[in-house]
């Protein structure tokens, strides 16, 4: 009767720790303080990069400056040569920007962690690079999710476009206001797509947490203060939501006015897997200049991660980066491959794309007339898009070398 009462026993505690790690901690990395703290108990300060541009293109990266918002790219595109080589576009540029040569190459560089940007369309019937119906935006992720673990990197899962938009700029991929913050539907897609995506990836230790947006409200807006008031309750609407299913994993909150101000989120207390992230371009590379992130960090005693910076000189950039080293805030820089330079890796333009493809991107296209009287050539088009996605390819870019060394990463 003693041994099976034990057997019993043994067989609940089994039961119990065979449940995906629902109780929260083996595997995963935790938080204490402002430190975050690997599974072997040796802390963890982010060093990496953003694969911007892949699952949320954004013009600058082809070289666009007025066309510059996904869907302003695609309709381009849809302009120039239809919807069907359009949507061979995207697949070929979706298996060709990020491969696992590529987290091979980031891993080899000295980087612990990767920050992976979407677009919540990668999970729903809405149309978006060439799908409708069912996407690949999974098996996007579990593919990079795979790299990873080969390479030993952490993964951040990004949403960089949300429900209605979420900033009110080209980055959000929407229509040039936060309407999320004003729209019951859009929240709840929000909140939706959030918990479906932590339903899948609870027990995934490769991923380190969940950024639920990215840059929110933008600063161009008179009702701007008021937006702000409405960013703490939508996170902690969303933060439960994922909680239903996933105990596991971070959360990280990103301040309003492009990742800079954090004042509205005054409230860490209602989860204990919370930190933020900020972002920083241009200005002073010093410690005075980002003290306003520090100061928060303090009086919230939970760790700060800048998420996105680069774009400058290469002075600025090593300066900058001994900073966040000084300060104990982690980093990524933004992005890791694009067209010319400023990244890891640079992609070659294709010969002609300025003067066919960039040209046309620039040109007034707001009537039927006008798109076409300034078409190009469809043929000529067409091969240029598809040179473009094969030049995006690894063996094809070409490694900013002096770049990377500014990235203290070895």
């Amino acid at each position: 009767m003693k041994k099976s009462f034990l057997y019993l026993i043994v067989l609940l505690l089994a039961a119990c720790s065979a449940g995906g790690g629902q109780k929260g901690e083996s595997g995963f990395v935790t938080i204490q303080g402002h430190d975050l703290i690997q599974p072997n108990g040796e802390k963890l300060f982010i060093q990496g990069t953003n694969l911007g541009n892949w699952l949320n293109p954004e013009g600058y990266m082809f070289g666009f400056s007025r066309t510059n918002s996904a869907w302003m790219i695609d309709l381009l595109f849809k302009e120039a040569v239809g919807p069907d080589i359009t949507a061979e576009f995207w697949q070929q540029f979706k298996d060709n920007y990020v491969t696992k040569a590529d987290i091979d190459f980031i891993a080899s560089q000295g980087a612990n962690t990767i920050r992976l940007p979407f677009n919540y369309k990668l999970f729903t019937d809405e149309d978006y690079m060439g799908q409708t119906g069912e996407k690949d935006g999974y098996a996007r992720i579990d593919s990079v999710v795979s790299w990873c673990k080969a390479n030993g990197l952490y993964l951040i899962l990004d949403m960089h476009d949300c429900p209605g938009g979420q900033t009110g700029d080209n980055i959000d991929d929407g229509h040039g206001y936060p309407w999320l913050f004003e729209s019951e539907t859009s929240q709840q897609l929000f909140c939706q797509i959030w918990r479906e995506i932590a339903d899948r990836y609870k027990s995934e230790t490769t991923i380190l947490g969940y950024e639920l947006m990215n840059e929110p409200i933008a600063h161009y807006f008179a009702n701007r203060d008021s937006l702000y008031q409405l960013l703490q309750p939508l996170y902690k609407r969303c933060v439960a939501a994922i909680r239903e299913v996933d105990q596991n994993h971070i959360i990280l909150l990103g301040g309003a006015h492009w990742n800079s101000f954090f004042w509205m989120l005054d409230d860490a207390g209602y989860d204990d897997k919370l930190m933020y992230t900020c972002h920083r371009y241009g200005g002073p590379a010093t410690k005075e200049a980002i003290t306003h992130y520090i100061q928060f960090r303090d009086s919230i005693n939970r760790p700060m991660y800048m998420g996105e910076f680069g774009h400058n000189t290469d002075e600025w950039q090593r300066d900058f980066v001994n900073v966040l080293k000084e300060v104990n805030i982690g980093y990524t820089f933004w992005p890791y491959k694009k067209v010319d330079g400023s990244c890891m890796m640079g992609i070659q333009r294709p010969e002609g794309w300025d003067s066919i493809v960039v040209k046309y991107s620039e040109t007034s296209r707001n009537t039927y007339h006008e798109w076409r009287e300034a078409r190009p050539d469809q043929a000529h088009f067409r091969e240029l898009l598809k040179q473009f996605a094969e030049n995006c390819r690894f063996g094809k870019c070409q490694p900013q070398t002096d770049y990377i060394q500014t990235m203290g990463l070895k």
